[in-house]
């Protein structure tokens, strides 16, 4: 008695796989449903539905979002260094009087003491060069 069993059960596995086979090479029959549960709406899961996200998830993607933008930004100024810099801040047009590129050099006073030295010894060669090149004189 456990080969008609064992039969039967071999022959349901044989129509289910067979089922099966011809599910998956015509795709264009569709599925047929006869449950009335499969026919309930989801209101929270459906395609349509707004999403709502936690507020961690929303603060993590502003977050990304504002990186990404400031990312563009940065790639676009490297890459088009034509367009020049806009700047709206108002203490970015102040002046450093002291650090700036035309400002005079401050000098020492063991460099003031040398300058006046070296300034000194030129213009005693100036004149020797003139009383030489104008004996005259």
């Amino acid at each position: 008695w456990k080969k008609p069993r064992r039969r039967l059960k071999i022959l349901a596995e044989a129509a289910a796989l067979k089922h099966l086979a011809r599910d998956y090479m015509h795709p264009e029959v569709g599925v047929k449903t006869t449950d009335p549960t499969l026919f309930g709406r989801n209101y929270f899961n459906r395609y349509s539905a707004p999403e709502t996200d936690e507020d961690e998830f929303a603060d993590e993607r502003a977050e990304i979002l504002a990186e990404a933008a400031a990312l563009k930004k940065s790639a676009v100024a490297y890459m088009h260094p034509e367009v020049g810099v806009c700047s709206e801040d108002a203490t970015l047009f102040g002046r450093n009087y002291f650090e700036r590129a035309s400002a005079p050099d401050v000098e020492s006073m063991e460099e003031a003491e040398e300058r006046a030295k070296i300034l000194a010894e030129a213009a005693a060669l100036k004149q020797l060069a003139s009383d030489y090149m104008h004996p005259e004189v």
